[in-house]
Formats: C-alpha cells, sequence, structure tokens
C-alpha cells in the first residue's frame, strides 16, 4: 500500500498497446474503481500500426481517444508513451521509462503481460516491467525520481499459451457485476473491435453494417473472452467463492503472480483485492 494506511490502492495496468488492458483487465479495474482504488491504464506503444488501412499520427491520434474514452469507461484514467506500434524494444531507454512511469504513478499493483506471447510487442513489455520491477526500487537508477514507499506486487494477465508452461491461476475474480463496464471499456476501441481485429482475424464479414446492431455484435464478441475464462478456471472460482457462486459466475478475469516483484502475502491480499 501507499504511505498512509487509508490512501487509496493503486493499480497500475501495462499493457503493450492502447486496448490490451481493457481486453485484458478492465473487469479487475471496474471492481478496483468501485472499491475506492485508483487506476491507471499505461500503454508502451502510440496503436500507429493496428489498422489494415489507417496508420501513423492519424491512427495514433484515433486510439488515444479511443483509450481516454475506454479507460474513463471502468473510472480509470489513460496514458501512452511515444514508442512506435509493432517496434518495441527492450532497451535501456525504455526501460528507464517504464521505471519513471512506476515511480510517477506509485501503484501497489501493476498487471502486465507475460513474456511468452504471440506478439513481440507484449512480450517486450512483460520483459520491461520485469527488468523493472526490481530497478524500481533502486534510488541511483533513474535517480531524478525518487523511488515508491514500498515495492509493488506484480500481476500476469491471463492468456492462453502453454510453452514454456501455461498461466498459473494465482488470482481469480468474478467480474459478473462489473461486466457491463468492461464491455463498454472494450467497445470504446471501435477502429479495433469493428476494423481492425476482424480484418486480420478474418471475420470481417460478419460486423453489421447498421449502428445498433454493430454495438451489439461488439459487446457479445467482446463478452467471449471473460466467459471463457469463467469456464476455464471453474474449479477456482468456486474454490474462491464456494460451490453456488462459483458454479454461477459467468464471466471471469484471471491473473499469475509474478515472482520477480513483491510477494503477495494472504494479509497483502485481503487487503488489495477486497472482491
Amino acid at each position: 500500500m501507499t504511505d498512509a494506511a487509508s490512501a487509496a490502492p493503486r493499480l497500475l495496468c501495462i499493457g503493450a498497446h492502447p486496448d490490451d488492458c481493457e481486453i485484458k483487465t478492465s473487469g479487475l479495474a471496474a471492481l478496483w474503481t468501485a472499491n475506492g482504488g485508483v487506476v491507471r491504464f499505461l500503454a508502451l506503444t502510440d496503436g500507429s500500426a493496428g489498422h489494415q488501412e489507417k496508420a501513423g499520427a492519424t491512427l495514433a491520434r484515433s486510439r488515444k481517444a479511443e483509450a481516454q474514452a475506454g479507460a474513463a469507461a471502468v473510472g480509470a484514467d489513460s496514458v501512452i508513451l511515444d514508442n512506435p506500434d509493432g517496434m518495441l524494444q527492450p532497451t535501456l531507454d525504455n526501460r528507464y521509462k517504464v521505471i519513471r512511469a512506476i515511480r510517477e504513478f506509485q501503484p501497489d499493483v501493476i498487471a502486465t503481460h507475460r513474456i511468452n506471447d504471440y506478439h513481440p510487442d507484449h512480450r517486450y513489455t512483460g520483459v520491461l516491467v520485469q527488468d523493472s520491477s526490481y530497478m524500481v526500487m533502486v534510488p541511483n537508477v533513474v535517480p531524478n525520481v525518487p523511488p515508491p514507499p514500498r515495492e509493488p506486487v506484480v500481476i500476469f494477465m491471463s492468456d492462453t499459451f502453454t510453452k514454456p508452461y501455461p498461466l498459473q491461476p494465482d488470482l481469480v475474480f468474478d467480474v459478473d457485476s462489473v461486466i457491463e463496464k468492461k464491455l463498454d471499456a472494450i467497445a470504446a476501441h471501435e477502429c479495433q473491435m469493428t476494423e481492425w481485429m476482424p480484418w486480420i482475424e478474418g471475420y470481417a464479414d460478419r460486423v453489421p453494417s447498421d449502428p445498433d446492431a454493430r454495438r451489439a455484435f461488439v459487446r457479445e464478441f467482446a463478452a467471449m473472452a471473460p466467459a471463457a475464462e469463467a469456464d476455464r478456471f471453474r474449479d477456482e472460482l468456486v474454490a474462491k467463492y464456494g460451490e453456488d457462486r462459483g458454479r454461477s459466475v459467468k464471466h471471469a478475469e484471471v491473473f499469475e503472480v509474478s515472482e520477480y516483484a513483491a510477494p503477495l502475502t494472504e494479509d497483502r491480499a485481503k487487503l488489495l483485492f477486497p472482491f
């Protein structure tokens, strides 16, 4: 937690692209802010490559506006670094940017990508956070910004990759109570959800042209991943919430705790995740 015992807990979600936090962590973010916490979505790249027709500064401006709306839907704010989309590298300069961003926000928890992932930007985001997790507490590294009062816990966003090992479900959350906020956050990324992702994944012909039907399609599509998470980690949900509630959860978000940052003790988990 932060200095004062009464200070609001702070969650920093670090994604590679302007929509990654909304897709992977907006349920947790909505639960966090509903419980009085503070959340920031940080994208390490500007999103300027993620489209089949638009590109460059024009696309980056659109994605910045969408990211602001997506974060606001769950009570978070949005920050985007100036690294070009698709070109992120785990350089010393980028490590310093991440250390600086962590220190300026002073999070209790950081959520980010695992380092085994299909997208190089995702992988290198995970590497940069991992490389910053210890150094963020070293005063002589980036000395113009003081270290936070306490080392943050780092948790990894869920994915379905199995090599070298599948995600360990250390934290499971029922997000049914905030699912509409999560879908609002994802749907705010209109150019991604209605244009780019349908095109790159081969289902553009299924996206309706009617605006109302289009919105309904996007929300239905966005709900599929947290629904699949609930089914995939049903045993863990039952273990946490009990048989009746655990079996009835329709949408979930799941995270793995990083061993390269502050340990998540039982007492700290109760303070940070009272939901």
